[in-house]
């Protein structure tokens, strides 16, 4: 089987990629953005067919594909912070729009048809309604980001793709993960980096946060990536399924989980800057729809997950 991941060099896919190779019988091919490093599978690209591009470039992108012919193509590639896309909303919408729209237009033009799993998110909620908690997949879109309107995008895009054009589009809303190779720029992998700086005495003994009140539900990334293999294996091309633990966190207890590692004291501050203009207070989900059709179910708690990620921070500040 050939497996194509878009977007293998960061967070999702290199832990994606890495499952993968736990398997026999696979063969894995992978993008990466031009300039982008590629440490998270540094100790894995010797297995691992890589290709740079840009994925809004169109011709580049069928070019692979075409290389390739994959089984399967698992679309992680673009812009993923929440954060970055207040400031960057054209970039973040052309990114993921675009690059979702060249994966889909190569293979219909080519004539494929493999099993393609779409990466959307929780964040395509957005405003939630005390009353519709634990959040369905039924649950309206109310994105509250540049980032989850480009998800939004996304995801009618591979209804539209389905419904039109029969590809076998299988769509997943993941909610919070986090782990090894988390960027700084979310939350866990925040308050996890800074305390490894102070540890080490590189910076003062002040974490910055945003808001510690709202309620996030996570899971390992490692978690999440299984599920995306089990959506391709066992769920309904046209559906949409979400991923997540059912159990809501204050970002407050992310942050007291992580201090109480810590091997010296910390002073704890609100930046300012780290509040984004809307936040949803709580986002948990309801993956009932996903564990019933895969069996899936969260193996790794998310205290080990935190100690995982704060010991990675202490390797690489």
């Amino acid at each position: 089987m050939k497996v194509l991941i878009t977007g293998i060099t960061g967070f999702a896919g290199s832990h994606l990629a890495e499952y993968l190779l736990s398997k026999i019988n696979i063969n894995i091919y992978g993008t990466t953005f031009l300039d982008l490093e590629i440490k998270n599978i540094n100790h894995i690209k010797e297995n691992i067919n890589l290709y740079e591009t840009d994925i809004k470039d169109y011709k580049n992108i069928e070019s692979i594909i075409a290389e390739v012919m994959p089984d399967r193509i698992f679309h992680l590639a673009g812009r993923t912070s929440v954060g970055d896309s207040f400031s960057s909303p054209q970039e973040t919408l052309v990114t993921n729009i675009t690059g979702q729209l060249n994966i889909f237009e190569a293979v219909r033009k080519l004539k494929l048809n493999p099993c393609i799993h779409i990466a959307c998110s929780s964040d395509e909620y957005g405003f939630v309604y005390e009353n519709e908690l634990p959040i369905k997949e039924t649950n309206p879109f109310r994105p509250l980001s540049p980032y989850a309107v480009s998800k939004v995008t996304q995801d009618l895009l591979a209804w539209q793709y389905f419904k039109n054009y029969g590809l076998n589009i299988i769509i997943t809303r993941a909610f919070n993960h986090t782990g090894v190779r988390s960027s700084e720029a979310f939350v866990c992998s925040s308050f996890a980096k800074q305390i490894a700086m102070i540890e080490k005495q590189k910076q003062p003994p002040v974490i910055y946060t945003g808001n510690l009140d709202s309620i996030r539900d996570f899971s390992d990334v490692k978690d999440v990536a299984r599920a995306y293999w089990l959506a391709l294996e066992k769920c309904r091309p046209g559906e949409a399924y979400n991923i997540c633990s059912g159990k809501g966190y204050k970002i407050r207890e992310i942050l007291d989980i992580l201090v109480s590692y810590a091997t010296t004291k910390v002073e704890i501050k609100q930046d300012p800057k780290r509040l984004r203009p809307s936040d949803t207070s709580v986002i948990v989900g309801d993956s009932t729809k996903f564990r019933k059709v895969t069996g899936w179910q969260p193996e790794i708690p998310l205290e080990r997950t935190l100690e995982d990620l704060l010991d990675y921070w202490r390797q690489n500040v």
